[in-house]
């Protein structure tokens, strides 16, 4: 099956004429008057430093602004969603920032940046990390499995199936990714669902050869059972980058899978859909799913390297407006728009199953206008 293939070369291309062709034209047009400053002034200003990724103009002409912190996964619903928010109310440009979910609700209770709304990848990180000094409630509102994603060009893309896969990342001619597990819940994720694959295959093997042997994370079996994985400061987790590429956000792993730079990688299957990957459709069992198998999941701890300790549950979304919001009427309406039938309609289209309706902690503290939406 496996096949050692030390082949990868470094192809480093510098493109030295077409620079000195590109400097000498802008010689000649500055020479002739051609470059002025009339250009600095259609600037739309720096971008925040640290930012996975954003999206908006404040300077376009639009009156009002609302800041959206959303996980990464969140991309491709969340740019319909602006774009059907925007086009309701002209005088709105909606500006999101992508980022690891945990990242994205330290930016607001330890940076003490403003957002006017923030979606996690997992739900029961608003309550852990924001309830109740930085939020009141939340709201769950869709699901997602995990997959392993590849393409055509992946090694072994021929191969591999759902009784395989963990065999197939074991080859050692094979490099897969996982988000960090420090600010990502995708990254958590990982270590469970490769960690519940020992039982459910009965091989005690592949949380140790996939991840433990090529990281700084480690494990202990608890007392009831129980397997805790252990993850230690970012900067310790060190991968073994000749087998594993370790990213902040899940969604940054996409061009490396796209470029060839990966074969294989952890994501959640709406990503795979929305970028039109292949993917392994791993059992219920332990695809962190299915709310039959929540008991499996339990079975599974992570503890990140600030202690906090999540356990394997079904994958669920939630959303919340943070106290510090500047605009929470306008983040109301968006809110709205995301857990009625529009936003319902387009998490549908984008491989992530809405909860309907969606299920709120604290319902009595939502805008009068969101109580009714959720249960």
């Amino acid at each position: 099956m496996c096949y050692v293939k030390d082949n990868i070369t470094m192809n480093v291309k510098t493109r030295v004429f077409k620079l000195i062709a590109v400097l000498l034209i802008l010689v000649v047009f500055a020479g002739l008057g051609c470059v002025d400053n009339k250009a600095e002034n259609k600037s739309t200003g720096p971008m925040e430093n640290g930012s996975a990724n954003v999206s908006g103009n404040a300077s376009a002409g639009k009156g009002e602004v609302l800041t959206v912190f959303h996980a990464g996964s969140l991309g491709v619903p969340f740019q319909e969603l602006e774009a059907e928010f925007e086009a309701q109310h002209p005088g709105v440009d909606v500006q999101r920032e992508a980022a690891g979910s945990a990242q994205s609700i330290k930016k607001i209770t330890e940076l003490g940046k403003q957002a006017d709304i923030l979606a996690s990848a997992d739900y029961a990180l608003i309550p852990s990390m924001m309830m109740p000094k930085y939020a009141d409630w939340y709201a769950a509102f869709a699901r997602n499995q995990m997959v392993i994603a590849y393409t055509n060009e992946s090694k072994y893309s021929n191969e591999i199936n759902v009784n395989n896969w963990y065999e197939i990342l074991r080859c050692s001619d094979v490099r897969y990714g996982f988000s960090n597990p420090n600010d990502d819940p995708a990254g958590y994720r990982a270590q469970m669902i490769t960690q519940l694959a020992e039982s459910y295959y009965n091989d005690s093997r592949i949380y140790d050869d996939l991840i433990q042997n090529n990281t700084g994370m480690t494990t202990t079996t608890e007392e009831n059972g129980t397997v805790l994985v252990h993850v230690p400061a970012s900067e310790a987790i060190s991968p073994n980058t000749s087998k594993i590429m370790l990213r902040s956000m899940e969604v940054e792993l996409s061009s490396a899978l796209e470029t060839g730079e990966i074969d294989y990688f952890y994501i959640y299957r709406s990503v795979a859909e929305q970028h039109g990957f292949k993917y392994i459709e791993l059992p219920p069992q332990i695809d962190l799913g299915s709310m039959e198998y929540a008991d499996n999941y339990s079975k599974v701890q992570v503890q990140m390297a600030n202690g906090e300790i999540v356990t394997g549950s079904p994958i669920v979304y939630g959303v919340t407006i943070p106290k510090n919001a500047k605009n929470p009427k306008l983040a109301a309406e968006f809110v709205k728009l995301l857990l009625d039938k529009p936003g319902q309609q387009i998490f549908i289209k984008n491989g992530q199953p809405p909860i309907v309706p969606a299920i709120a902690e604290g319902k009595n503290k939502m805008p009068e206008e969101l109580q009714g939406l959720v249960k």
